[in-house]
């Protein structure tokens, strides 16, 4: 696989900062809170780009040892207090809230080191990384600007989180978490894209899930939107479901397959509360949908591959079909 190294890393991370400040001062965004927040999320998207860039986890947990984790810990946690200073919007609540989805992961992690991937420690920080992005108070942690961004910090920071736990601490292999491309890559991601679209629209359509409507007017933002899925909702979701909870369960039952099959249905299990629960349709679609998935990120080893097949099956649906 031919990896990205620091500096194109760093270019997509300054595209991507620049591109939503410009469009946040032509919103009409600006002062004090409006600098706080862009620093805040820079960082978080720095962390979270520049640790998939070839050979930066391994040479900071190589320097500091478990001690990296830590202290980008501390470094995400000082970031938070920057956008709750900046922002006016301080809490003690609010502050125990991060610290506990930062520390409380380390922790395990720490109290886990050395012993082999699969403790109990690992499944207990992957399920509350997910509980709190899920069900977490994200409109609280992030009441700037009107809770816009509460989603999309929320993810950036459970990733930061998981990435000090499982990368810097514990060192977890096999993880795939890069940006690049590899030989044979394109037969994978578009294979497993094309055969799932032909399941996921005679299956969405005849359980009454989905039906065709493509929104014409709004192909204008394809590219734009398309971008955001995959690195706000395909990315993260690809490292804790494949990444993280397959490779984990493949590792702690020694057999690949049911790594594969298990994460898959767990995957399709956490969409059961979204539009009304219990949404079994939604369950059915998103267990296959990761079947497909898993497929792509164990054939390739990345999950970059995975999170290109998700994303361009959210943004299929977004701009082709509504669910009924």
């Amino acid at each position: 696989m031919k990896q990205l190294g620091l500096w194109p890393v760093v270019g997509i991370w300054a595209a991507f900062c620049l591109g939503g400040a410009l469009y946040a001062s032509w919103q009409g965004y600006g002062g004090r809170a409006f600098a706080a927040t862009l620093t805040t999320f820079a960082f978080l998207l720095l962390v979270t780009l520049v640790l998939a860039a070839r050979g930066v986890a391994d040479g900071v947990a190589g320097k500091f040892g478990p001690g990296g984790g830590l202290l980008l810990g501390a470094s995400v946690f000082l970031g938070y207090m920057v956008y709750l200073v900046g922002t006016g919007t301080f809490a003690v609540g609010r502050a125990g809230a991060i610290a506990g989805l930062i520390f409380v992961p380390l922790a395990l992690a720490v109290s886990s080191r050395g012993a082999a991937a699969g403790t109990w420690q690992d499944f207990v920080t992957v399920a509350g990384v997910w509980v709190f992005v899920k069900f977490g108070p994200s409109h609280w942690l992030w009441p700037y600007p009107g809770g816009r961004l509460a989603y999309v910090m929320t993810v950036l920071m459970a990733v930061t989180s998981a990435l000090a736990s499982f990368f810097l601490v514990r060192r977890l292999k096999g993880v795939g978490y890069s940006i690049g491309w590899g030989k044979g890559w394109a037969g994978h991601v578009w294979g497993s894209f094309l055969v799932f679209a032909l399941i996921a629209v005679a299956l969405g359509t005849g359980i009454h899930f989905i039906a065709f409507a493509p929104q014409w007017s709004k192909w204008s933002t394809f590219v734009g939107l398309s971008l955001a899925i995959l690195m706000f909702t395909a990315w993260p979701e690809e490292l804790l479901f494949r990444g993280l909870l397959q490779n984990l369960l493949a590792r702690a039952s020694k057999s690949e397959l049911a790594g594969w099959w298990t994460a898959s249905m767990l995957f399709g299990f956490s969409h059961i509360t979204n539009l009304g629960f219990p949404n079994w349709r939604y369950v059915i679609l998103a267990s296959i949908a990761g079947l497909f998935y898993g497929w792509t990120w164990r054939k390739t080893g990345s999950i970059f591959a995975s999170a290109l097949v998700h994303a361009g099956v959210d943004a299929t649906w977004h701009f082709l079909f509504r669910t009924l």
